[in-house]
């Protein structure tokens, strides 16, 4: 497995091309001043399950039991400020 190490600010500017590579298996280490602080990397077999992080409290479940359902579109007008819309949305 292929490891290398960038800082911080190299990650941002590359995030994209790292997670690409950690999704191929290659490890990045995060350095802050210098200093090995995180590690990007592929997910392990053994990553935790949504049901195990919810069962150690590490996550909490999601309050709606229901498949979501996006809301019906609000026509807005041009020209009309968006304070005004809600306004009148909320009555």
């Amino acid at each position: 497995m292929d490891t290398r190490s960038t800082g911080i600010r190299e990650l941002r500017a590359q995030l994209t091309d790292a997670v690409r590579r950690a999704a191929a298996g290659e490890r990045t280490v995060v350095t802050r001043s210098g200093r090995p602080v995180a590690q990007l990397g592929p997910l392990d077999a053994d990553a935790p399950a949504l049901e195990r992080l919810i069962g150690s409290g590490a996550v909490l479940p999601p309050r709606r039991t229901s498949e979501w359902r996006a809301p019906d579109p609000v026509p807005v007008w041009a020209g009309v400020r968006v304070d005004q819309v809600l306004r009148e949305l909320r009555g």
